[in-house]
């Protein structure tokens, strides 16, 4: 099969023939038929995360077609179309028999502790665990921003952040991530604040309904108009975007028993947190690390009957070949919304 291969962390992205996968007694074998490339993939092509083995295939959102299913998998079959979460559980650990597949211990993450999404096909563990199937009114490409961003979104601000009708949202970071967590946080009745010093990623997230955009780069201009925006601060606040000054803003600007939702990445090793003002204010710190299978129904039910509309977030579709140069590329500022690799 054809998929894009690193073989150092930060040299050159090719594409390449490797053997087909096969399937594993548990899992199966997807042909992509789309997969988005994420914030994520790039991290792990910069040599930070410790779980990729060189030579490297990423991509971890990802849908397509099961084509070969393992001996002990019950519940799909060769046929079925389907995305996965990022990050699948094993389903025996106490994690996963809680029902929180998205913080197993040992859970397995295409593109990471495995090869990825960036071929034309790839296989999976944990099937009948971790499958989703992507609805027949669902397009391929709108499946593949599933696996990882929309849902991540979707817990971030459904699950970790409990929104509620009326609140203020602060999203900082209008890439898919924030985007996403805008489009869901209006669905769910709150009213939302987006800040990016990017003039289009702002404008587009008015057009996603954004109640105000804030374009203020400085620490304390960017606190003093999201508190002004909101009436004395967020409710809720998400950094989208995985960086210690974004952080500190986000946590500063909610108000007193506000909760911060981190989901953006953040390279640096320690990173502080302004405890005084999470003491203060009694505010809640929280952490959303992809979304479990089986909270996958809600979120479907949204975009099937329109509520949601993840098809929007996506601004770019590129060919395999076009990943060599679509992933280094994410070192420097790159247009807002979800680039998707078509192999339709």
């Amino acid at each position: 099969m054809r998929a894009a291969i690193y073989e150092e962390f930060r040299g050159p992205v090719a594409i390449g023939e490797v053997p087909d996968p096969t399937p594993t007694d548990d899992g199966v074998v997807i042909e992509v038929k789309a997969t988005g490339v994420c914030l994520s993939d790039w991290h792990g092509w910069m040599g930070h995360d410790p779980d990729i083995t060189l030579p490297h295939i990423p991509g971890h959102e990802l849908a397509g077609t099961i084509v070969e299913v393992g001996r002990a998998v019950s519940s799909w079959r060769v046929g079925d179309r389907v995305t996965v979460p990022f990050a699948a559980g094993c389903g025996d650990c106490e994690d996963c028999t809680g029902g929180n597949e998205q913080v197993c211990i040992r859970q397995v993450q295409p593109g990471f502790t495995g090869p990825g999404s960036f071929a034309e096909l790839v296989a999976l563990r944990y099937a009948d665990r971790n499958l989703v199937a992507v609805p027949p009114s669902v397009e391929m490409a709108t499946g593949a921003t599933l696996g990882c961003r929309f849902a991540t979104s979707f817990r971030a601000v459904v699950d970790q952040g409990r929104i509620a009708e009326g609140e203020w949202v602060a999203v900082y970071g209008c890439g898919g991530v924030g985007l996403a967590a805008l489009m869901i946080a209006r669905a769910s009745g709150a009213h939302v604040v987006a800040i990016d010093p990017d003039p289009d990623a702002r404008a587009h997230a008015s057009s996603l309904g954004a109640d105000a955009t804030i374009g203020e780069v400085l620490h304390d201009d960017i606190v003093d108009s999201v508190r002004t925006a909101t009436g004395g601060g967020a409710h809720l606040s998400i950094d989208a975007v995985g960086h210690p000054e974004v952080m500190t803003s986000s946590i500063a600007s909610l108000r007193p028993k506000g909760r911060h939702v981190q989901v953006g990445l953040l390279p640096a090793p320690t990173t502080p947190v302004p405890m005084g003002l999470v003491i203060g204010r009694e505010l809640e710190i929280l952490g959303s690390h992809g979304m479990q299978a089986h909270r996958y129904p809600e979120m479907l039910a949204m975009i099937v009957d329109g509520r949601l509309a993840p098809e929007r977030l996506i601004t770019r579709r590129i060919s395999l070949d076009a990943v060599t140069a679509a992933l280094p590329a994410m070192s420097q500022p790159h247009p807002p919304g979800i680039t998707v690799v078509d192999l339709l």
